[in-house]
């Protein structure tokens, strides 16, 4: 069984207590009983195996039987600002981005994007992009669920994320710049990595120019042209098992 994200405040040692919609999923959905095990990690890092004593319609208590702490960090956090995708591509990518360790996706804003996201539907997109965010971290047992930020422009990721510990590379097709086995990649846990993935038609030209101009390196996956969706996870593992983080 998966592991459930709850708030610090479930958790009175020596009994975990578990109400709102996660009550009615291990309720309803689980059928969850006195005796059962579930395991519960909350937002200090602190993962709990429990014994179910108690379901109500109220409420769910269960007995904190160990506890483990998240293991220390020790690689840069990977940032993917990921062009919007049309139907659901962008549910796709949000949710196997999750379960390969991404800690924050940003929503891009580009020229040639199918999807055009208005502003009265930016919060109920918000909140959906974030439950499958969670679902994932939770199937794939994660220590924390990614942030899904407000839908940016490549002019405005800069001024979010232009830290000087972050490494900026941009997957250009056709590109004639670095290689991504090879391009020099931070390597403290203070560092962050910003991946810029384009959309199904591509990047303009203008955006390419305005990415080097921020000093994004672009690279390229080789002569094969992927799908954007398809390139995303591809470049996500690529850099997750030389920051160490997969395999």
């Amino acid at each position: 069984m998966p592991t459930f994200f709850v708030a610090s405040e479930a958790v009175t040692p020596p009994t975990v207590r578990i109400t709102g919609p996660l009550l009615r999923h291990l309720r309803e959905s689980l059928r969850l009983h006195p005796g059962d095990t579930l395991t519960v990690t909350d937002d200090r890092g602190l993962r709990y195996r429990t014994e179910v004593l108690e379901v109500t319609a109220k409420h769910l208590i269960g007995r904190i039987i160990d506890a483990i702490t998240a293991p220390a960090k020790t690689s840069p956090s990977l940032i993917l600002a990921q062009a919007l995708l049309k139907g659901e591509k962008m549910d796709w990518v949000i949710q196997k981005a999750t379960e390969l360790g991404v800690d924050r996706i940003v929503p891009i804003h580009a020229t040639h994007s199918v999807v055009k996201l208005h502003t009265d539907r930016t919060e109920h997109q918000l909140a959906r992009w974030q439950r499958i965010a969670l679902e994932a971290a939770q199937q794939s047992e994660r220590w924390s669920v990614p942030n899904i930020d407000e839908p940016a422009k490549i002019s405005e990721l800069l001024t979010r994320y232009g830290t000087t510990r972050t490494s900026r590379i941009m997957l250009a097709e056709r590109s004639t710049g670095f290689s991504l086995q090879t391009i020099a990649l931070p390597t403290e846990p203070q560092d962050n990595v910003l991946l810029l993935i384009g959309p199904e038609g591509g990047w303009a030209k203008e955006e390419l120019r305005l990415a080097e101009d921020q000093g994004y390196a672009a690279i390229t996956l080789g002569p094969r042209i992927l799908r954007a969706e398809t390139a995303a996870i591809a470049v996500i593992s690529i850099l997750q098992s030389r920051t160490g983080k997969l395999g």
